[in-house]
């Protein structure tokens, strides 16, 4: 265990640029460096990982935990991880008061011009990956357009069964994925038990009241979004922001603050659960507020994992299971793409010049070399130059 934390402790500290980021130092560190699994194993971890709901990233940080040093591992893989990220959001939301001034409010739509290059870049990796084929692509644009005109948490999960039964029906470009067992410390009857809280838990959270926001509600909102995550952290966006949003527990303003935060520190991308559940509004933020929401937000993609390793082997070998995974895929493209209009679009533009900043930062992100965190520096201290010139 103590192995297993100083070494996801250090990837916490350093990882920068994403899940796909974090796959290449997860494989530098624990494949090429510590022998921790063989390619092949590693490998199909990914794969796993990739297909099932949830962070991918940090889902493959607890199985490495977890295959290597028991429950304890992947307690500690998590904890550290997940643990420089939290705090430094954490940290932001308690200053953001002090940012209500003029510059400050210059330097956080900065933050929110970078979320909406940011998201773009995702829709279009997204796009290009999971939407391969016409069928895919027309499924990605009908979600999108279900979501932008109806909107609603429940309208996006009707469209997450839609994607599944369509690519069930429909799809099939998926076929049987050559897959290993993998050497866990329980069998089947676990890893069923454990699906089988994690779909009992998502009942209970859907099924929640959110009219008020007690810490049971919080908890129940911050599971449904992590629950139903599908293709990529950016697709939490549309999720979060209708489970603490739309209720009024968090304005829209420091939602999309936050976010663009997000992309500025190493680690995962629903560390921002940290940031958010401090600024709960109605005395149900602070500490308390910022761990319940971080744990529910990640809990529901650990049970998964967990769940599946020990099934994995049969799994892989299903085509409808996995021509159902590609529809859903699909139709979290359409998602996000309704999430990048809005609230993202209609929030952070407001100008012509907004328009140019974002598509710079855009065009920067996709076609050059440039860190997130030099793109970051740019939209903060263009917006701030603004503000300057203007007064």
């Amino acid at each position: 265990m103590a192995e297993v934390f100083a070494t996801f402790l250090k990837l916490g500290l350093t990882s920068f640029g994403g899940p796909i980021a974090h796959l290449g130092y997860f494989h530098r560190e624990l494949i090429t460096r510590r022998r921790w699994l063989d390619e092949e194993h590693y490998a199909q971890l990914v794969a796993l990982c990739q297909l099932l709901p949830g962070p991918a990233s940090s889902q493959l940080g607890f199985a490495m935990g977890l295959l290597r040093a028991g429950w304890g591992g992947g307690l500690a893989a998590f904890v550290a991880f997940t643990l420089p990220s939290a705090l430094l959001l954490f940290g932001f939301a308690k200053i953001l008061h002090v940012l209500a001034g003029g510059y400050g409010q210059a330097a956080l739509h900065g933050l929110k011009l970078l979320a909406v290059a940011v998201v773009a870049q995702g829709v279009l990796v997204m796009a290009r990956k999971l939407t391969p084929d016409i069928p895919r692509a027309l499924l990605a644009v009908t979600a999108c357009a279900i979501v932008v005109g109806v909107g609603g948490a429940f309208v996006q999960l009707a469209v997450v069964a839609l994607g599944a039964a369509c690519g069930f029906v429909f799809l099939e470009g998926a076929s049987s994925v050559h897959a290993d067992s993998f050497r866990v410390r329980y069998g089947s009857k676990t890893g069923a038990t454990l699906l089988l809280l994690f779909a009992i838990l998502l009942l209970i959270a859907l099924g929640f009241p959110t009219a008020h926001s007690p810490l049971g509600s919080v908890a129940a909102a911050f599971y449904r979004s992590g629950a139903l995550v599908f293709g990529g952290g950016h697709v939490v966006l549309p999720l979060m922001e209708h489970a603490v949003v739309d209720p009024g527990w968090v304005s829209t303003q420091d939602f999309l603050a936050g976010y663009g935060a997000a992309q500025a520190v190493p680690g995962p991308l629903f560390s921002v659960a940290a940031f958010l559940g401090e600024r709960l509004e109605g005395g149900h933020g602070g500490v308390l507020g910022a761990t319940v929401a971080l744990v529910s937000i990640f809990l529901p993609g650990f049970l998964l994992v967990a769940g599946s390793l020990p099934l994995w082997h049969g799994l892989a070998r299903r085509k409808g299971a996995l021509r159902a995974i590609s529809g859903v895929n699909a139709a979290v493209v359409g998602l996000l793409a309704a999430a990048l209009y809005d609230p993202l679009w209609t929030s952070a533009i407001h100008s012509a010049a907004d328009v140019v900043i974002a598509l710079v930062a855009f065009v920067a992100l996709v076609a050059t070399r440039v860190s997130v965190l030099a793109v970051l520096a740019g939209c903060v201290l263009i917006s701030l130059a603004r503000v300057l010139v203007a007064s």
